[in-house]
């Protein structure tokens, strides 16, 4: 994929009109384009940019201030503010100057934005309120400038039905839950589309590649297809400090998967939303589309999930296993609960087959990627460990995905008769 790196043919610079005083573009000018190997600013993570050549010099110096290193010369700082849109699963951003370098969210201002723009509020009382949450470092830009995660308020301070972040912090600070130091590790699955067609990277164009079985943590032109993209991601998130654990090609082509984790309470979702915008810029600059889409290729292809792997300091101690299988009592009478918060199209995908639980049943079981929840063959060995939500789809959200896990396993209590009916039905000895 040598073209992985370079803007797609709709990115490209659009070339004005000749003037009297420069030759329009020749078919021999065209032929002298070529993609820069970019110059290396410590600091600072760099992407190729097209560079169109002609007679009278380079048109296109847009490379030489994309690594402008602007460090030496100002203490100001680039701030990327990045919220969560209306649809409840689109990131937006816009950047703003900073006077100096900060440590901390509570260092830097609130902002707004145009809520009407973004279906989160109505035109004749537009501004949403943007509060930073978490600072990670900008790898698109390098030096001291960074992004801002941050979660959206009305004026009045309120957070509005798109904050899902708010919610899921209450429930981190709870006491109860504090006291658990519940960790999270996410497995976030996507799938790269070709841009005009939206049909998956490496795919032939109407048509389908040779059915699943060469493809999953494969190498290969004809098995592996995005590579390129999968690692410049891994690396921009290892530069921006989110804690990215490893990536693997997937099972259908043109879908990848990556881990983040473990991560304690609130910092799993800010990590992978972080992780989801690096991840749809790097696609951009690529030309590539990115989608969350839980199925999306019908048939007999794997869909794409978000396995939320989950633990609490009582199930990590020894006897820690007397815990899961409470857990799992619990998330059992919630199974409704969970599916209906856990994506949308979630449908598609939890058929059980390739790989899933029936979405209209719970089960579980040891080493068993067909049960609503896992528990892996060393965790049953210890006596102690973690538990495997598999049910998330790829487009869930994880600030909702975390705190239901942590508010249903730790929070609230089913009565004693449904435990047991429960707990004889999945024949759990609790």
């Amino acid at each position: 994929m040598a073209q992985i790196l370079a803007p797609s043919t709709q990115m490209q610079m659009r070339i004005t009109k000749a003037s009297s005083s420069t030759s329009p573009l020749t078919s021999k000018m065209w032929s002298s384009i070529v993609l820069k190997q970019s110059k290396r600013v410590k600091g600072s993570s760099k992407y190729k940019v097209l560079t169109v050549k002609s007679e009278h010099g380079t048109i296109n110096r847009l490379e030489d201030l994309l690594n402008l290193d602007i460090t030496p010369f100002t203490d100001k700082i680039i701030a990327e503010y990045i919220w969560i849109g209306g649809t409840g699963i689109d990131v937006r951003s816009k950047s703003r100057t900073i006077s100096k370098p900060v440590e901390h969210p509570s260092e830097l201002p609130k902002w707004n934005y145009d809520g009407s723009s973004t279906g989160q509020a109505p035109g004749e009382d537009s501004e949403v309120i943007l509060y930073p949450q978490a600072i990670f470092k900008d790898p698109f830009r390098g030096g001291n400038n960074i992004l801002v995660m941050c979660d959206s308020y009305t004026p009045a301070g309120e957070p509005i039905p798109t904050n899902k972040r708010h919610r899921a912090a209450e429930i981190f600070s709870n006491p109860k839950v504090v006291s658990e130091v519940p960790w999270f590790g996410i497995e976030q699955e996507y799938t790269l589309l070709q841009t005009n067609v939206k049909w998956p990277l490496g795919w032939p164009v109407g048509a389908y590649p040779g059915p699943q079985g060469p493809y999953y943590c494969a190498a290969g032109a004809d098995k592996s297809f995005g590579r390129d993209i999968s690692d410049a991601h891994y690396k921009a998130c290892l530069y921006a400090g989110i804690n990215i654990s490893g990536t693997n090609g997937e099972v259908m082509p043109g879908q990848w998967e990556y881990q983040v984790g473990p991560s304690v309470g609130i910092e799993a979702g800010d990590h992978i939303w972080m992780s989801r915008y690096l991840l749809e810029r790097i696609t951009e600059q690529a030309g590539v589309v990115l989608t969350l889409d839980p199925k999306p290729i019908e048939g007999d292809w794997n869909g794409a999930g978000c396995h939320t792997n989950f633990s609490t300091k009582t199930m990590r101690e020894d006897g820690g296993y007397e815990a899961i299988k409470k857990a799992i009592l619990n998330l059992s009478l919630r199974h409704k609960d969970h599916i209906s918060a856990y994506g949308e199209g979630n449908e598609r995908r939890l058929t059980g087959k390739h790989e899933t639980a029936s979405i209209d049943s719970f089960s579980w079981g040891v080493a068993n990627r067909g049960c609503s929840i896992r528990v892996g063959r060393d965790t049953e060995k210890n006596g102690k460990g973690y538990l495997e939500d598999r049910r998330p789809a790829s487009n869930m959200d994880p600030y909702i995905v975390t705190s239901l896990l942590a508010e249903t396993t730790l929070l609230w209590a089913p009565t004693l008769e449904a435990e047991a009916l429960a707990a004889q039905k999945l024949a759990l000895n609790v």
